[in-house]
């Protein structure tokens, strides 16, 4: 009869756990081009979104275990020491960059934390349920996230589900931004062509109010010439008043 205890539900997790972050740590030492190649790999765009997984780390690693990751990575990846893919080499820099300025700030770093914690509570409800479903239809079985790698694997899913939409928002964001600074820049645009347009107007009314002054001054100095003129006329021709001859 054998003396060894079954083994728990938990100590196999715990065992399983324990596998996947020896495999995590072995990927995690990839060479300089297997690192370009993961950060630019068909979609990357997606999977860059999340920072821990740029830089292959645990949402619970202390900041100081990021950082040192980061310059792992950075010094793996950096243009200068992969001269033969310089081009490439300097995207996966800028994307490992660009995760590590997102997690060396607290807040940024906060609000990624926070995806973690609600991707696990969407999985988990949605594990709840399905077992809800499975017994009031009176199964008896057990679902695929029961299996802790499909659970973790449930989760990573959800993170990155979580990530794009918060990617999406973003873009909204930035869209109506763009075309609310537009709209601003047409309607001062705007105001600046009429302002210069009155300014024009005005400038044109000043000119041709003076014309037209000049113009007054001078009919009126040649109406007066005229009258003048016309009025010694008339005396030429008026003839001499008649004298009577005295006798």
């Amino acid at each position: 009869m054998s003396s060894e205890k079954p083994t728990t539900s938990k100590e196999s997790f715990d065992v399983f756990y324990e596998e996947v972050k020896e495999i995590e740590k072995r990927d995690s030492v990839l060479t300089s081009s297997q690192q370009i190649d993961r950060l630019l790999r068909p979609g990357s765009t997606y999977f860059n979104l999340n920072p821990f997984e740029v830089l292959q780390i645990e949402p619970e690693v202390p900041i100081d275990q990021i950082k040192k990751r980061y310059r792992q990575l950075s010094i793996l990846v950096h243009p200068d020491k992969n001269q033969d893919d310089k081009e490439r080499a300097q995207k996966a820099f800028e994307i490992i960059n660009r995760a590590w300025k997102i997690l060396e700030n607290e807040v940024t770093r906060k609000k990624c934390l926070d995806v973690y914690e609600e991707a696990k509570e969407r999985t988990d409800h949605m594990i709840a349920e399905k077992r809800k479903k499975i017994k009031k239809e009176n199964r008896f079985e057990t679902i695929p996230e029961d299996d802790p790698a499909k659970y973790k694997h449930a989760i990573y899913v959800m993170v990155m589900k979580l990530f794009a939409d918060m990617e999406r928002r973003r873009q909204q964001l930035d869209q109506r931004d763009q075309e609310e600074r537009k709209r601003k820049r047409e309607a001062e645009i705007e105001e600046e062509e009429r302002i210069k347009a009155d300014r024009e107007w005005q400038k044109n009314f000043e000119e041709s109010r003076q014309s037209r002054v000049n113009s007054w001054h001078d009919f009126q100095a040649g109406k007066s010439k005229k009258a003048k003129k016309q009025k010694r006329m008339q005396g030429l021709m008026v003839p001499p008043k008649f004298k009577p001859e005295s006798r």
